[in-house]
């Protein structure tokens, strides 16, 4: 009854299927060695590069001579694209490295803030869709946006909670909320979560999934945080399910009244 009850269905994305909702990144890391370990941790079976910033080539020293790609998932992302033809062009460079079809898109549209160019991340996933890519596009919690990229063919939308690396949590909750009423392929918030507790609450939002970097990466001891985030996803699923009791302004009895003794 135990099992029944805490069986999850699994998470797809395109043609794969994932028991761990919480996707990882792998820079920021102290060492490869760290950043192995915390991944292993974290329980997470997709993991995301960055194509610009690592070396692709496996006779150097790698981040990939670390992953095994029979247990591990490669999200190779555009990170540091700031045009569709880079973009483009970084995606095709992934693949021909033979990091897979299936790409992060990122087209960053303000240095500042790391916000994306809406317009030219649309424009990058249909290049992308048509010449055989399954996309997964970084955006804006725009709810019309993300209705654009499903529709375009995305495999998913991911919605940024806060800006990168800020560890904000999600600044709006009810956008999120709209947008996974919205589109019918996996929501996954990207970027922003600070701590397990934003896991948590963004995973009760009904999100399909969450990815982090910073706030594993950049935490003070990120092995012990890589393990509380696996938590707090599971947890805030888990509630999600089980569908929290809605909001009161005043008390209500945990105890039923009927049948008081009288005194």
């Amino acid at each position: 009854m135990e099992e029944t009850v805490l069986k999850d269905s699994p998470l797809k994305i395109g043609d794969k299927t994932f028991n761990s909702r919480l996707i990882v990144g792998t820079g920021k890391y102290k060492s490869f060695e760290e950043t192995r370990e915390a991944i292993a941790l974290s329980g997470a079976e997709m993991v995301t590069l960055a194509v610009r910033r690592i070396e692709l080539d496996k006779s150097k020293d790698s981040i990939l001579n670390y992953l095994d790609p029979k247990k591990y998932a490669f999200l190779p992302n555009t990170a540091g694209c700031y045009n569709v033809q880079e973009t483009v062009m970084t995606c095709q460079l992934a693949r021909e490295a033979g990091l897979g079809n299936m790409v992060k898109v990122e087209v960053i549209g303000d240095e500042k803030t790391l916000f994306p160019d809406n317009e030219a991340t649309l424009e990058a996933c249909k290049i992308l869709i048509k010449d055989g890519f399954v996309v997964l596009p970084y955006c804006t919690d725009d709810v019309v946006l993300c209705k654009k990229l499903a529709d375009a063919g995305c495999a998913a939308v991911m919605p940024l909670a806060a800006p990168i690396g800020s560890g904000l949590g999600v600044r709006n909750p009810y956008n999120i909320k709209l947008i996974r009423e919205a589109v019918d392929v996996p929501v996954i918030v990207d970027a922003g979560v600070g701590t397990a507790s934003d896991a948590a609450r963004a995973m009760e939002l009904g999100v399909d999934a969450i990815l982090m970097n910073t706030a594993i990466a950049g935490a003070k001891f990120p092995l012990k945080m890589a393990v509380a985030m696996k938590l707090g996803v599971e947890a805030g699923r888990l509630a999600f399910e089980a569908g929290r009791i809605p909001k009161k302004l005043y008390a209500t009895a945990s105890s039923p009244i009927d049948g008081l003794i009288d005194v």
